[in-house]
This record gives structure tokens, C-alpha cells and sequence, in this order.
């Protein structure tokens, strides 16, 4: 029989809300009293130390399929624009999907750790896993048929061919990115982050000289780029496994495979889908933009630009995508715990150094967005092109940093639901419709298809703070499952 038993290590986030006691702390000290009402110095300095070890984790998974991209490229010109097609594909079937579904793990195993019903992390885990699986098999059999589809989207026949053999390599590596996800989310409710850069780290660093080799040094050529891939996230795969099986620190949250995790999978379903539809919409929306800016006069400059646009967010959103799983673990713990105040001021704090991380990245790019455009392009087009949007760019960051955090508290909150109306209606509702009337008939074109994105953002991160403001912050009511609970813990 399993017990809850009580962990060893203390999450630091939950134990830092311990020191929130207002000022108190700073009797005697009118200064300390000031800074305490204006940032809660102890919460912050926790997020942060907790934010760092994401982003690099993050960065690194980012870098394995870079790393691949790029020796794809020195192949030749027809090798570089199949493995952009696949890539493309990858992202917003795959990565978006797999790191969507996890997101239940976020509120079930965070609110768990939260109520300390230790062992009922281990079985969330092997349930989402499950779920990973069966997507990825679904998701594999659709990449089988890449080329006929991309025929179908009118892709040139020959890059439609070169992308679909890139795929079906990469197809091992989207069952590893799954299970990836779902052990990053087991460990980052636990506040384990730390051992995550590492494992993610090595791989990555091990990977260049894997692609190199497979793709330089063996027959494989455009082939051994996705299977190198695929080979460095199963061994970032194997390493969490072993790392979570055989460490003594999960002792009491990992209890060992259990047959009673299928119980469980419809439990899962009903937050990881409206999670995969939060990220996919939202991931996809951007893809769309690029899409419109390819059907505008002057195309090739525009998409350029546009692109150039995307990949600058995507960049600058790795900051507020560590800040968010902070906020997620640190709201999902201590409503877990009973605590909506102590998850309420985190919110807050999080808000704040979001804010703050915007005015850096906007300040950075004020300063330098020509040297940062010449690392994408040495078209003097696209140079001014870029100048004239970095304003745009930088709202649309701070907006997309902010709206970052509150999915992050919706998710720790459980409200997937609700968060996938507002994205679904920021997006296709607003967002979209407005770039495509200011684009083409306000002539705008690509400012207008950035203001449309920004409007869409706006609406985004307003639906949810009125959401997170309108709504009764508690544990999620598992209630059919509390029965199955009790007999795993008793």
C-alpha cells in the first residue's frame, strides 16, 4: 500500500511564503517597509531562482532542433527549405501539442504537492504520459503522410518530399519530447529545477558533434539531422527517467509504475486538452500571421520581416515562459495547501518582474534592433523594415509577458477551460481579423499585421485578468476521483 509520507526537501517556493508576513518583518526599517509594499523582495528573489533553470531548459530543447536546422542548411538549398518546412510542422503539430498536454500536470500535480498528497504525483505522471503516447502515435501516423498534405497546401513538390523524409526521422523524437514535458512538469510542481539544465544541457552539447557526424560522416545525410535529434532527446529522455526512478529525493512523490495511473487518464484528458488548446491556438496564430504576410504585395520582403518579427518574440517570450512556470507552481502549491492569498500575492510579484524583464528586452532592442536584425537577414529592406516595427515589437513583448504569466496562474488554477474561450476569441475573434483589415485594405501591411497581434494579445491578457479576478481561487474539484485517492494513499 502507498503512503502520503513527508518529503525530505521542502519546495523553496512554498517555503518562502512563510517569510510574506507584510511589515512586520521590517518594523523599525520605514525603507524595508516601502520596498515590502511596492515587491515582496523574498517571493521575487525565489522566482527568479526558479525562472533561470527554465529558461535554459528551455533554450537548450530550442538549440536541439536549431543545431539540426542549421546542418541542414549547409547540405544545399533544397535540403535547408525541406528541413524549415518540417520544422515549421514540428513546432505547431508537435511541440506545441506535446507541451500543451502537460500543462495538466501543472495544476493536478502542483495542487497535489500543495495538499501533500505526495503519492499521487507519481500516478498523475505515468497518466500523462499515457496520454502523450497515444497522441504522439496518432500525431506519427498523420507525419507519415507530410508529403501528400504539404501537395496539398501548394508546397513545391520537391521541398514537400525533402520535409516529409525529415519528419519521419523526428518521429521517435516527438514520443521523447512528450515524455520530456510530462517529467518536467512532475519535477518543476516539486521546485526541482536545478538537475533540469543539466539534463537538457549535456544532450544539447553532445548533439552537435552527434549531427555532425550522422550527417557528414555516414550515408544518412539530410537524414541524420532529425535522427540526431530524435537520439539527443531520448537520451535527455532516459536521463530525467533514471533521475526520477532511482533518486532518493522522489521517494515519496514517485512510488513506482502503477496499473492505477489508467484510472486516471480521463482525469488527465480533461485538463490536458483544453491545456494543448491553449498552447496550439495560440502558437498557431503566428503561424497564420506569416502566412498573410505571404500573400501581400512585395511578399518576400514582408514575410522576411514578419518572420524576422516572430522569431525576435519567440526569443524574447523564453524570459517570460521561466517567470510563468514559477507563478504556475507557486499558485498551484498554495491553493494545494488551501492558501489563495499567499497564491495571490505571488501573481502579483510575478506581474511585476514581467514588467521589468519587457523594459529590459525593450530597452535592448531600442539600442540595438539593427545589429539584432543583421543577425537575420543582411538585406538593407529588411533592416528598415525592422526599425519601423520595433516600437511595435516591443508592446506587443511586454503585452505577450504579461498575458505569459496570467496562462501560467490559469493554468495553476486549473481554469483551462475558460483561458481556451479567451484565446480562442483574442486570436480568431480579434486579433487576426484585425491584422488582416489593417494589412491589406488600410494598406498597413506588415505594421498592420503586428497592431492586429497586439490587439489580439491585449484582449488575450484582459479576458484573463478578469478571469483570474472574477473567480473563486481554489482547489479544482477532482471530486469522482477523491475515492480512488483515498484507496492509493490509504
Amino acid at each position: 500500500m502507498l503512503s502520503t509520507g513527508s518529503p525530505e526537501h521542502v519546495a523553496p517556493l512554498l517555503e518562502s511564503a512563510g517569510h510574506s508576513r507584510g511589515c512586520q518583518e521590517h518594523r523599525g526599517t520605514w525603507f524595508g517597509c516601502i520596498t515590502k509594499k511596492l515587491l515582496d523582495v523574498e517571493e521575487a528573489k525565489n522566482q527568479i531562482f526558479f525562472a533561470l533553470p527554465m529558461i535554459f531548459t528551455n533554450a537548450f530543447y530550442y538549440l536541439i532542433n536549431l543545431v539540426s536546422l542549421m546542418f541542414s542548411g549547409h547540405l544545399g538549398e533544397l535540403e535547408l527549405a525541406g528541413a524549415t518546412l518540417a520544422n515549421a510542422w514540428y513546432f505547431a503539430t508537435g511541440v506545441s501539442l506535446m507541451a500543451g498536454l502537460s500543462g495538466s500536470l501543472e495544476t493536478i500535480c502542483g495542487q497535489g504537492y500543495g495538499a501533500k498528497q505526495y503519492r499521487m504525483l507519481g500516478i498523475y505522471l505515468q497518466a500523462s504520459c499515457i496520454v502523450s503516447f497515444l497522441f504522439s502515435t496518432i500525431l506519427s501516423i498523420i507525419w507519415f503522410y507530410t508529403e501528400p498534405i504539404m501537395i496539398i497546401l501548394h508546397q513545391d513538390p520537391q521541398i514537400a518530399k525533402s520535409a516529409a523524409l525529415y519528419l519521419k526521422y523526428l518521429i521517435p523524437g516527438l514520443f521523447a519530447y512528450g515524455f520530456i514535458q510530462n517529467i518536467l512538469r512532475f519535477l518543476q510542481t516539486q521546485s526541482v529545477v536545478m538537475p533540469l539544465v543539466a539534463f537538457s544541457g549535456v544532450p544539447t552539447c553532445i548533439h552537435v558533434g552527434l549531427t555532425y557526424v550522422l550527417v557528414h560522416w555516414t550515408k544518412l545525410g539530410l537524414k541524420g539531422a532529425p535522427l540526431a535529434t530524435s537520439i539527443s532527446l531520448w537520451t535527455s529522455t532516459l536521463g530525467l527517467a533514471a533521475y526520477v526512478v532511482f533518486s532518493k529525493r522522489f521517494k515519496h512523490t514517485w512510488g513506482g509504475f502503477s496499473s492505477a495511473s489508467f484510472s486516471y487518464i480521463h482525469t488527465n484528458l480533461k485538463l490536458a486538452l483544453p491545456s494543448a488548446a491553449m498552447s496550439c491556438l495560440e502558437f498557431w496564430a503566428f503561424e497564420v500571421l506569416v502566412l498573410l504576410a505571404g500573400v501581400m504585395p512585395n511578399s518576400e520582403i514582408t514575410t522576411s520581416l514578419i518572420a524576422t518579427c516572430v522569431n525576435t518574440e519567440t526569443i524574447a517570450y523564453m524570459g517570460a515562459f521561466g517567470l510563468s512556470a514559477a507563478v504556475s507552481t507557486r499558485v498551484s502549491n498554495e491553493l494545494g495547501a488551501s492558501d489563495p492569498d499567499r497564491a495571490k500575492n505571488a501573481m502579483a510579484v510575478c506581474l511585476k518582474l514581467s514588467i521589468v524583464l519587457a523594459l529590459i528586452i525593450g530597452l535592448a532592442l531600442g539600442v540595438a534592433h539593427n545589429q539584432w536584425a543583421g543577425l537575420f537577414s543582411d538585406s538593407t529592406s529588411i533592416r528598415k523594415g525592422f526599425a519601423s516595427m520595433t516600437a511595435l515589437l516591443v508592446i506587443s513583448i511586454t503585452v505577450d509577458s504579461f498575458q505569459a504569466i496570467l496562462s501560467g496562474v490559469a493554468r495553476g488554477c486549473g481554469l483551462q477551460k475558460l483561458a481556451v474561450i479567451a484565446n480562442t476569441v483574442a486570436f480568431y475573434f480579434v486579433g487576426l481579423p484585425v491584422s488582416a483589415i489593417l494589412g491589406f485594405k488600410l494598406k498597413l501591411y506588415s505594421q498592420g499585421l503586428w497592431i492586429g497581434l497586439i490587439c489580439g494579445l491585449s484582449f488575450q491578457a484582459c479576458t484573463l485578468f478578469v478571469i483570474l479576478q472574477r473567480v473563486k481561487w481554489g482547489k479544482i474539484d477532482l471530486s469522482e476521483t477523491a475515492q480512488k485517492e483515498k484507496s492509493i494513499m490509504a
